[in-house]
């Protein structure tokens, strides 16, 4: 006999349980680890001065390579791509003015603004923007879902031809990868060297891994920027806490990536205010389906019956709007569907399923089929701080229902690796969805037929895919059959489950009271250091 529900009341302990459990677990993780300011990737905090703007944030600079720490180097605004994006996800030129397609849709062309430089005085050309767009696309990475068949110059043109049309080509050349640098960026062996872009900044010194300062490009040509910032510097800083402290310290002017008792402490803070912004990001259980365990839909639908979505987003994000109902949030336009029934909480209709697809309850409570009992391995990470707290309650919600999860702290790293290798049984991330401006091209990397580092694994579907093929194949407008293809892959994904939304994402920044002009970039492809004021 199935165990009884348990009540709201109960319920609402287990999840603080399951907090407390997380907090043990960060405690015995950051045990193992050495301080922010000690060990092999040591960094002793000073002042930086107060005319430098400092940002924190948790990531690393895992190398030079745009397709490695590219996102940083555009964040800082020191590198530009083709094209820009604004807050609602509309192209905008960046060194390409203007861009046009054929009636078939198979070329492109893209053209280039003049009197253009890189930082260290040399002209940005056709033929180094060519060289630099056709390194990009003999690498993995997002040009790989366009299938190019050649890429050119012609005069103060880029053109693009491609074997099939692929509608969201230009969103591709808005990815940080896929950013322009100066040939002296490179070795003789094509290796990036240096960071030397054509941005408001430009690099004056990098530590690796954990710091980089700019300063502002008296020869930028680009857009009108009227901020008076001259010199900022990026500090690589792994712990909230430490990310907070610095800012009510004055050590630091932005500090990204903070969790929720930061965000309580920052509140009533006299040296920093608050900025929010919803952004395009879902955090989910990303699930092996392909796993013996897992292949069943009916286990899958189990495990997101038994998630206190709003639970969880109440008491660890503070937020009980949070709560994933569907995987595309609200802020994603045209994806969302409020007229899909969200997902819920139903305790005992997941025990039903499981027993129905064969698990029965074991010793300790925990299912078991055929001599296997039903455990699982959770892989998570920490540069999200609030995701060790959220996989804590997963496994506590999960074990109330008979599946015991042991629980992995581990690097962002992991997943892509656990899904390529095929370890991974299950995974929480927290996906963008706008890394590409337009969805379609993430969803492509994510559920296509092969599925993807961040998205499907071991999931067999031929629908998904085809709705996405024929969006990403649209060679003109129309409105009714894009509306019903967006549907029927929000509809798909909600039955079958590949993924399991757990709540939505709220960009929470902490800017110090001595600048102005704050901002967060729904897209997160710049932190707008360019146009912020001091006080």
């Amino acid at each position: 006999m199935s165990p009884p529900i348990a009540s709201s009341r109960r319920r609402r302990s287990l999840l603080t349980a399951a907090t407390s459990a997380g907090a043990a677990a960060l405690l015995s993780w950051r045990g193992a680890l050495a301080d922010d300011r000690a060990g092999p990737h040591s960094h002793v905090f000073t002042a930086a001065g107060k005319d430098v703007l400092t940002v924190v944030g948790p990531w690393e600079m895992t190398g030079l390579d745009p397709s490695r720490a590219g996102y940083m180097f555009q964040r800082m605004e020191v590198v530009e791509t083709l094209l820009d994006v604004g807050n609602r996800g509309r192209l905008q030129p960046r060194l390409a003015t203007s861009w046009q397609v054929s009636a078939d849709g198979l070329v492109w062309r893209f053209r280039l603004r003049g009197n253009r430089r890189y930082h260290d005085g040399s002209e940005i050309t056709p033929e180094n923007v060519l060289a630099c767009l056709r390194r990009a696309h003999a690498r993995p990475g997002v040009l790989r879902l366009a299938d190019i068949r050649a890429i050119t110059a012609e005069g103060g043109d880029i053109v693009i031809a491609l074997h099939r049309p692929f509608a969201p080509l230009p969103y591709l050349l808005t990815h940080s990868s896929v950013q322009i640098l100066a040939p002296a960026s490179f070795d003789a062996k094509g290796n990036v060297v240096r960071i030397v872009g054509s941005g408001p900044f430009r690099v004056v010194s990098i530590s690796m891994p954990q710091q980089f300062d700019v300063e502002r490009f008296a020869g930028y040509g680009g857009l009108n920027i009227p901020g008076q910032v001259q010199r900022a510097r990026y500090i690589s800083v792994a712990r909230a806490e430490t990310r907070t402290l610095l800012v009510q310290s004055g050590q630091a002017d932005l500090a990204f990536s903070l969790d929720p008792p930061s965000i309580r402490a920052l509140r009533s803070s006299p040296q920093a205010v608050l900025v929010t912004q919803m952004l395009p990001r879902t955090t989910f259980i990303k699930l092996n389906a392909g796993h013996p365990f897992l292949l069943d839909v009916r286990v899958r639908q189990a495990i997101s019956l038994c998630v206190e979505r709003q639970g969880i987003a109440r008491a660890l994000l503070r937020d009980a709007d949070l709560g994933a109902g569907q995987l595309f949030p609200p802020s994603m336009t045209g994806w969302h569907d409020p007229a899909l029934a969200p997902l819920r909480t139903d305790p005992a209709e997941a025990r039903r399923l499981l027993q129905q697809a064969g698990w029965q309850p074991g010793a300790g409570g925990i299912r078991q089929r055929n001599g296997q009992r039903l455990e699982l391995t959770l892989t998570t990470f920490v540069d999200r701080p609030e995701l060790p707290v959220i996989a804590a309650a997963l496994q506590e919600e999960m074990r109330q229902i008979g599946i015991a999860v042991r629980v992995i702290i581990g690097n962002s790293s992991d997943i892509p690796a656990g899904h390529r290798s095929g370890g991974l049984q299950m995974g929480l991330v927290a996906r963008n969805f706008g890394n590409l401006p337009d969805p379609v091209a993430t969803l492509l990397q994510d559920f296509g037929l092969e599925g993807g580092d961040w998205g499907a694994m071991g999931w067999h579907n031929a629908e998904v895919p085809a709705a996405l093929a024929r969006l990403a194949a649209a060679t003109q407008p129309d409105p009714v059959s894009e509306r019903a293809a967006r549907a029927q892959v929000a509809a798909v994904l909600q039955a079958e489950l590949p993924v399991i939304p757990v709540v939505w994402y709220r960009q929470v920044c902490a800017a110090s009271r001595r600048i102005a002009g704050v901002s967060i970039d729904p897209y997160e492809r710049s932190y707008r250091i360019s146009q912020l004021q001091w006080t």
